[in-house]
């Protein structure tokens, strides 16, 4: 009967058996090379066949051999079990039905071609040793009685070492044939998928399995796992001592130098999690970039490992030397076996300078938060070079995986350890796991080259089988062949990778299923009227609403925004043009004293302030409609959850708007031939401005006299009814305030300032009354006092001129009339309106534009910043739809993975 197959899917990958149903394999048959080509290179089968028969022969004759003969299979199975071999002949029928079942296989070799060719000899070399074993055990309780014995077990022994050396020869020859052929298949399977629809019929391209697998662990080490969901999927975690040789271990897995290298300093900082492929093309690609890297080409793979140092110092924090943030990367390649690997800092024992205090425990905590998932394979890299004493990671491993049913144990640098060690037995110790007080699933020992970087994969895997062949471990049987070589390691890890995987998978599935059910029905429970939006599409929503908020911004009236700058304008200035141009030049003398003071005021305050406070003003305008759409904008989706981002949005547009600088030269000319023009052409305009004088008086008026309350405290009638009372220093306010009416009564004329001989004849009366009074606080009544005077008389004053406009347009000539300040009220009124105007078009033109522009951008930039829209849009119901979907997608694609695999079977 034939052998199951499926046992050997290390010789042909499972890539190529799912290749059956779309290929044309009778085109593909044509390109291949005949059985007679192949058969050559086969070894000379009749010559081992005779070499097995002399070895029975002597069996026979009652020779001892064997604790001779040690390790003389290499193709034992790759992780050897309690079991028996599944290719293993029974002991107890072996004799009988050898000769039915080698003709029986014989006969479907054509069938099989060169893959059962090389299974028979496997078949034949196994079945030899369980007799030459048998043999040797019966024949060693009949010790040699007479001298003749003795001499020919001594011949016998040296042809039974000569033997033994060409079947080591015939095994190891059978080694490189399978490496050529296995060589021959990638390059087949490389031409395969490269074939157009020309030669193959065109398919869809699909997701190989490894592919879909390491999506799900993708997203998982983004999940912020609740409600005690954890990730134990299954994958290989590379632990070890620092530079025991993980890196190098997991490079010739993925057959190229993509990591960065040091000479004794810590080099991996954060775990790199590598998921290995097949491809057509030797390539490297990161989860978040669309880059690949051509894996054969010097320069790339430079560029590869930089951009890999790069993303680890970037994930390190400040003060810091490692870090959790795991690094994604995948690897694809002809004959690469798939697995999904995580190469994890490498165990220190001591802190060097510039380290953070806490990386020793850092480093732990993180190989223990891997290794702590009972689904995960741990790959446990040991120095062969050094003291197995100083070992650290033995007994982190031990720890976390005592029965040693997921650990695999590599010892790296044999070369170096066969060299250093007075006994090779020790190594033997350390891979039959009597050494260590850890426990493996299976023990391998590898050399990963001579310590040079510039050494290829190429070269170190010859030097590794040149050391192998020629080593002493291998000859003398201190290890067996299946133990030797990164491809033998390979093969084992993506075994169990896969033995794992097809166990637990489904088993996880169901977890996230049930977790899926709790969170749909919080959701249904708690928000039953909602969409559920992850933080994302809540962003995307609130960034629509606020463009279009800003959008609304244009459809302002041009009437709203001159009338907004025109009184926020005036609001600003109104002070500066009463108290410094108004005032002073209303108590000169006469009309041209007034008017050049107004001149030159009004020069120096173009000059220096009044386009800059035109500008703010305008700034300030444009900000608080922006707010007030905002914070007004209620449409049929308005939801308050966006009110935290909308904030942020305001603040940070308005912080990077700038307004034009040019604009403040071109306002600064208008204003000035605004202020100069003095013409005014009709009766309306003289009306108006006698109006904006009259309100502007008024105002000012209204204050003062409410000052002037202030300071003198309540009148009788207040007191009376409101029961209130003076405060000593009110009560000598009022006195004062008295006795300097009585003086503006006598003097209707008086200058703006009181003379010293007035404020000691106000003082003497005063106390005069017993009122003690400071010059000071007289001079500071006088003041109020004169100014509601002043104002009370231009008032007056701006009543007369309303029938003045005749006498204007003939320049007061013949008139005791004058009017010059209803003249500057209307130059101060026009250049308000001309402002307004040319803020106005600043504003439609060109600011209102430029901030949704800004708006745009720091939408944008929030957008690209997952930390600033955790921030900004918070709350559980967004925590739960996250977790929706995050559960959703891994119960999805873990769906679909089982399902491929299940295909795959």
């Amino acid at each position: 009967m034939l052998p199951d197959f499926s046992e050997y899917n290390w010789v042909i990958p499972d890539f190529v058996w799912d290749l059956s149903e779309q290929i044309d394999l009778d085109k593909l048959a044509k390109a291949l090379p005949e059985r007679e080509e192949l058969a050559k290179l086969l070894p000379d089968f009749d010559k081992i066949g005779e070499n097995f028969s002399f070895l029975k022969n002597l069996l026979s004759s009652g020779v001892s051999f064997g604790s001779e003969v040690k390790g003389a299979s290499g193709l034992h199975p790759l992780l050897e079990t309690s079991g028996d071999s599944p290719l293993r002949a029974p002991g107890s029928s072996a004799s009988a039905s050898q000769d039915v079942s080698d003709k029986q296989y014989k006969k479907d070799i054509p069938q099989q071609g060169l893959l059962g060719e090389l299974i028979l000899i496997q078949q034949q070399i196994q079945r030899h040793e369980e007799e030459v074993r048998r043999a040797a055990a019966a024949n060693s309780a009949r010790p040699p009685t007479t001298e003749p014995q003795r001499k020919r077990k001594t011949t016998d022994k040296e042809k039974i070492d000569q033997l033994q050396e060409e079947l080591l020869h015939t095994q190891l020859k059978f080694q490189r044939m399978l490496e050529r052929l296995e060589k021959e298949n990638k390059e087949l399977r490389k031409v395969v998928l490269q074939k157009d629809d020309k030669g193959i019929h065109q398919r869809k391209v699909k997701k190989s399995l490894i592919d879909l697998y390491s999506e799900v662990l993708d997203i998982l080490s983004d999940y912020d796992a609740n409600y005690n969901t954890q990730d134990h999927l299954p994958r290989v975690v590379v632990v070890g001592d620092q530079s025991a040789g993980k890196t190098s271990v997991l490079e010739m897995i993925a057959q190229a130098r993509i990591f960065p290298r040091g000479s004794g300093e810590m080099m991996t900082r954060s775990p790199v999690k590598v998921t290995l492929s097949e491809g057509p093309h030797h390539v490297a690609i990161f989860k978040d970039s669309g880059r690949e890297f051509d894996l054969t080409k010097e320069e790339d793979l430079a560029a590869l490992r930089h951009e890999i140092e790069l993303r680890m110092r970037k994930s390190v924090k400040e003060g810091q030397t490692v870090s959790s943030e795991t690094i994604s990367l995948s690897v694809k390649g002809p004959g690469i076996q798939r697995m999904v690997l995580v190469d994890l800092p490498g165990v220190i024992s001591t802190m060097t300078a510039g380290m953070a205090l806490d990386t020793k425990e850092t480093i732990f905590s993180i190989s223990k938060a891997y290794m702590q998932n009972p689904n995960a394979i741990i790959l446990c890299i040991q120095d062969g070079s050094v003291d197995a004493e100083r070992s650290i990671v033995t007994d982190l491993v031990s720890q976390m995986d005592p029965q040693g049913k997921r650990t695999i144990f590599v010892l790296t640098k044999v070369d170096l350890a066969e060299k250093n060690l007075a006994s090779p037995s020790r190594i033997q110790q350390i891979v039959e796991g009597k050494l260590f007080p850890m426990k493996a699933l299976g023990y391998f020992a590898v050399v990963t080259g001579k310590g040079s970087s510039a050494e290829s994969i190429e070269s170190i895997k010859d030097y590794e089988e040149d050391f192998f062949q020629n080593s002493r471990l291998l000859r003398d049987g201190m290890l067996k062949a299946h133990q030797v070589t990164t491809k033998n390691l390979s093969l084992a890890v993506s075994d169990c990778f896969w033995k794992m995987v097809r166990e637990s998978v489904e088993q996880q599935a169901d977890v996230f299923k049930a977790s899926r059910f709790n969170l749909e029905t919080e959701w249904k429970n708690n928000y039953p009227r909602l969409r559920e939006l992850d933080r994302n599409e809540l962003y995307e929503k609130a960034k629509n609403e606020i463009l279009d908020e800003v959008i609304s911004l244009s459809q302002v009236t041009p009437q709203h925004w001159e009338a907004m700058l025109q009184k926020r304008l005036w609001e600003r200035v109104s002070t500066h043009v009463i108290e410094n141009i108004y005032l002073p030049a209303a108590q000169t003398m006469d009309s041209g004293t007034f008017n050049t003071t107004v001149d030159i005021k009004l020069k120096q305050w173009t000059d220096k302030q009044l386009p800059n406070k035109a500008l703010e003003v305008a700034w300030e305008t444009l900000q608080e409609e922006f707010a007030r759409f905002i914070a007004e904008y209620k449409g049929k989706d308005q939801d308050d959850i966006f009110d935290k981002l909308k904030e942020a949005v305001k603040d940070e547009s308005i912080k990077r708007h700038k307004w034009n600088e040019r604009a403040m030269d071109s306002l600064r000319v208008i204003q000035h031939n605004a202020l100069e023009d003095r013409s005014i052409t009709d009766k309306p305009q003289w009306d108006a401005a006698i109006q904006f004088m009259e309100e502007t008086l008024q105002s000012r008026l209204k204050d003062t006299e409410s000052m002037i309350r202030d300071m003198v405290g309540p009148d009788w009638k207040q007191r009376w009814m409101y029961w209130k009372n003076r405060t000593p220093e009110q009560h000598i306010r009022n006195e004062t305030k008295n006795e300097l009416e009585r003086l503006l009564k006598l003097h209707d004329d008086h200058t703006a300032y009181l003379a010293n001989d007035e404020v000691t004849t106000v003082r003497k009366n005063l106390e005069g009354r017993s009122v003690e009074v400071d010059p000071v606080l007289i001079k500071d009544t006088w003041h109020q006092l004169y100014r509601r005077h002043f104002l009370q008389k231009a008032l007056s004053h701006c009543n007369l001129c309303r029938r003045g406009f005749y006498y204007y347009q003939r320049h007061f000539v013949d008139s005791e009339l004058e009017c010059n300040d209803v003249v500057l009220f209307w130059r101060i009124q026009r250049m308000l309106v001309i402002t307004a105007n040319t803020l106005r078009q600043q504003l439609t033109n060109t600011e209102v534009r430029r901030l949704e522009k800004n708006v745009k951008e720091v939408l944008d930039d929030f957008g690209e910043d997952m930390e600033k829209k955790t921030h900004l849009i918070t709350g559980r119901r967004v925590q739960l739809a996250e977790d929706l979907k995050k559960v959703r997608e891994i119960q999805e694609k873990l769906e679909a993975f089982i399902e491929a695999l299940h295909k795959e079977k």
